[in-house]
């Protein structure tokens, strides 16, 4: 393997769903500078056929054959963009012949599978970056930023929504591949809850349910938590499959609040609303491509031998609660949390900004939102 030998790492991008189509693949004209997208490996005959067309890459494959690819591709990297369940075989797989990983969250269902994916990357010297691309996305870096700076006093209360409309059949509404609303939207609020007060929670509680028009198969539609942190602070979020769409949160303080609408998308504009003193200001974060800044942070991280800030223990930390809070849902009762160390987390350092990209019209991978 090449692993760093030369200027620009080389990826393979492996699944071929609307995420990797739209923003992925796309992502690599902006991250040139140190990576290069060699392969594309999909289970999808049709989309490898177009894909390595319109990509000019000469290695494609399907899933059987995914070290021979990564072989022949001389790949040091891959960016798994696969369902849930897959991600822990997948990362065990190129660690086994020394192949970086770049894996989309969720990092895995279950604590155990994060745990395994993690000793699998150290035993065989490989770094692991989960893809947490709002950790490189300036209007969230900035929110972090003016909570460290004391601007709305003593940070109290964390509120978050993210619904949408899946559209029927969307592996989202499936159980077998780790779909539903936990999983696939419970990411975003628990990891800025985080990120935000700086601190793991300690006690978490959950409702879930929904799901009555017959899209989803033994998979939580929408769910409310509560997440009890250290020194008084608390975080609720609702999340969807079965709502209108909405992507926000505020942050209150003892001093005033921060209002960060559209705050966990791609692919628009984000807003600040902070008000402080009865006083409000607006800031506009103009759309930008979320996608390449990651491949540019991974790959100085491989080129330059650096643990990734997003490593597995930041996926870690966001499994556990997503456990917890299944746990309580199906208990109907709140679910304690063993202390937890995180000392490693996102800061404005770590802003990586470049223009927006025009999503493609994508082959047999169609968006998972209606409308």
């Amino acid at each position: 393997m090449a692993q760093g030998t030369s200027r620009r790492v080389r990826y393979a991008v492996v699944g071929a769903g609307n995420l990797a189509q739209v923003a992925i693949l796309p992502a690599f004209q902006h991250a040139e500078e140190n990576s290069e997208l060699v392969a594309i490996i999909s289970s999808d005959k049709a989309k490898r056929v177009t894909l390595q067309e319109k990509y000019g890459v000469e290695h494609v494959g399907g899933y059987e054959n995914f070290e021979q690819v990564l072989r022949d591709s001389k790949a040091d990297a891959v960016y798994l963009v696969l369902p849930n369940t897959l991600h822990r075989a997948f990362t065990e797989r190129a660690a086994r012949i020394g192949v970086h990983v770049l894996c989309e969250k969720p990092m895995a269902t279950s604590v155990e599978d994060c745990e395994a994916m993690i000793r699998a990357t150290n035993e065989n010297d490989v770094k692991l970056m989960v893809a947490y691309r709002l950790h490189f996305e300036e209007a969230n870096l900035r929110a972090i930023e003016l909570m460290r700076s004391g601007r709305l006093g003593n940070p109290l209360v964390f509120t978050g929504t993210l619904t949408q409309q899946v559209r029927k059949g969307d592996i989202r509404t499936r159980v077998d591949v780790g779909g539903g609303a936990l999983l696939d939207e419970g990411p975003y609020p628990i990891n800025a809850a985080r990120y935000l007060f700086r601190d793991e929670p300690r006690e978490v509680f959950a409702f879930t349910g929904g799901g009555r028009d017959g899209r989803f198969h033994g998979v939580d539609a929408s769910a409310f938590a509560l997440m009890r942190f250290p020194n008084g602070r608390v975080a609720q979020f609702a999340i969807s499959h079965e709502a209108s769409a909405v992507s926000s949160y505020r942050l209150v303080g003892t001093e005033g609040d921060l209002l960060v609408k559209h705050g966990f998308g791609y692919g628009t504009d984000i807003q600040h609303e902070l008000t402080v003193g009865g006083e409000t200001e607006t800031r506009t974060f103009k759309n930008s491509d979320q996608f390449a800044p990651e491949l540019v942070y991974f790959s100085k991280c491989v080129l330059e031998d650096r643990d990734p800030e997003p490593n597995g223990i930041e996926g870690l930390a966001d499994v556990r609660v997503i456990v917890a809070l299944q746990e309580s849902a199906r208990t109907g009762m709140p679910v304690k949390l063993a202390p937890f160390e995180k000392p490693k987390r996102p800061t404005l350092e770590q802003l990586i900004v470049r223009p927006p990209v025009e999503p493609p019209e994508p082959v047999n991978a169609p968006a998972p939102a209606e409308g």
